[in-house]
C-alpha cells in the first residue's frame, strides 16, 4: 500500500503542482518536469485522441496536469500502468474536482488500450 510520504508519490505531486504552476506563467521547474513539458505536444496528442469531446484548452489545468504526468509515464519509463493510472487517480482524488478520477482513469486507460494495440502490431 502506497503512503503519503512515498517518495515516488511526493515526487510525482511536485511535478504536478510545477505543471500547474507551469501553465499560467513560465517559472523554475525542475529538470523531471523540464521533460514532461518538452514531450507536451506528443502528450496532448495521445490526450486528445484518447478524450476526443473534451478539447485540451477545455479541461480543468489541474486534471490536464495530472493527464501529462501520466501519460509521460506511459509511454517513456518502465513502471507498471497499473501503478501510474493508481497515482494518477489518487492524485485526482487530491487535487481535481468530483468527477476527475474517473475521467482520468477513463483517458489513461484509453491511452495504455491504444499503446498496447500499437505494441501488439510490432
Amino acid at each position: 500500500m502506497k503512503s503519503a510520504h512515498d517518495p515516488r508519490h511526493k515526487r510525482r505531486r511536485r511535478i504536478v503542482k510545477e505543471l500547474f504552476s507551469y501553465s499560467f506563467a513560465e517559472q523554475e521547474i525542475a529538470d523531471d518536469t523540464k521533460e514532461v513539458i518538452k514531450n507536451a505536444n506528443e502528450l496532448d496528442s495521445h490526450i486528445t485522441s484518447s478524450a476526443p469531446a473534451w478539447p485540451l484548452d477545455k479541461l480543468n489545468k489541474i486534471d490536464l496536469s495530472i493527464l501529462r504526468l501520466a501519460t509521460f509515464e506511459l509511454l517513456k519509463t518502465d513502471t507498471p500502468p497499473k501503478v501510474i493510472i493508481d497515482e494518477a487517480v489518487e492524485l485526482a482524488k487530491e487535487f481535481g474536482g468530483e468527477s476527475s478520477p474517473s475521467f482520468i482513469n477513463g483517458v489513461l486507460g484509453n491511452i495504455l488500450k491504444i499503446k498496447e494495440e500499437g505494441n501488439d502490431q510490432s
